[in-house]
């Protein structure tokens, strides 16, 4: 999806932002969706596609929603990130 900075701070909240458009993150066990296991699927807050389904999802401990599989592959994109002292 497409937007121009002005849309995406109307659309997002000033979390969603910073998480989405500035590649921040949450502090670790903080969200809502760490240990959340009800059944469905997760969408991205920009653009509403699915990402990935609960039955992929499993508690790593790291503090942040971990799944095994993304819904699909080209729905995703990974990047290294050795932030905050481990890789992710």
């Amino acid at each position: 999806m497409t937007n121009d900075d002005v849309n995406w701070r109307e659309t997002l909240s000033s979390e969603q932002y910073h998480i989405l458009r500035e590649a921040g993150t949450e502090a670790p066990f903080s969200g809502k969706y760490d240990k959340y296991f009800e059944p469905g699927g997760y969408l991205c807050a920009g653009c509403e596609s699915l990402l990935f389904r609960s039955e992929e999802k499993f508690d790593s401990g790291c503090g942040w929603p971990a799944f095994s599989l993304p819904w699909d592959a080209e729905a995703v994109t990974e990047h290294e990130d050795g932030s905050l002292g481990r890789q992710r």
